[in-house]
C-alpha cells in the first residue's frame, strides 16, 4: 500500500559521463546538476514502483533542488528519497544527495501516478495531430 514514509536509496560512482562538461551544463569535470537531478528522480520513482498497481508508473512533474557542493569524478554519491505527501495521484518526495564528504544537494520532487499505456497513447497522439 502506498503511504507516506516510503524511503528510497541509491548509490552511484561519478564517472566522466556524469560531469557538467559531458552533460552540457558547464565546462568543468565535476558532477553535473542534471545528473544529480536524474539520480534524485530515479531514487524517488524506484522507491514507490513496487507499491503501484499493474500497468501504472510515475512521471516527474516538478522539482526544486539546490546543488550546494561540487563532487569530483570517482567519488561515490548516495541519494535518499522519502515520500512525504500523497494527494490522490500526486506524490511529493524530499530528496537529498551526499558524496563521501557530506551533503551536495537537496530539495523537493513531485511525481504523478499514471497509467503507462494511456499516457504513452496520448503522448504518441501528438505526432498525429495537425498543428
Amino acid at each position: 500500500m502506498l503511504e507516506t514514509g516510503i524511503k528510497g536509496k541509491m548509490v552511484i560512482t561519478v564517472d566522466e559521463g556524469m560531469t557538467a562538461k559531458a552533460q552540457g551544463s558547464g565546462r568543468l569535470m565535476v558532477y553535473a546538476t542534471p545528473a544529480m537531478l536524474a539520480l534524485m528522480e530515479e531514487t524517488a520513482y524506484r522507491s514507490v514502483e513496487d507499491y503501484l498497481e499493474e500497468g501504472q508508473g510515475t512521471v516527474g512533474t516538478k522539482v526544486s533542488i539546490s546543488h550546494v557542493s561540487a563532487t569530483p569524478t570517482g567519488m561515490k554519491v548516495t541519494c535518499e528519497s522519502e515520500l512525504v505527501e500523497i494527494d490522490r495521484k500526486r506524490l511529493v518526495f524530499n530528496v537529498k544527495a551526499f558524496d563521501e564528504r557530506g551533503l551536495i544537494g537537496e530539495g523537493v520532487h513531485e511525481r504523478f501516478i499514471i497509467d503507462n499505456d494511456k499516457f504513452l497513447r496520448r503522448t504518441q497522439e501528438k505526432l498525429e495531430k495537425e498543428i
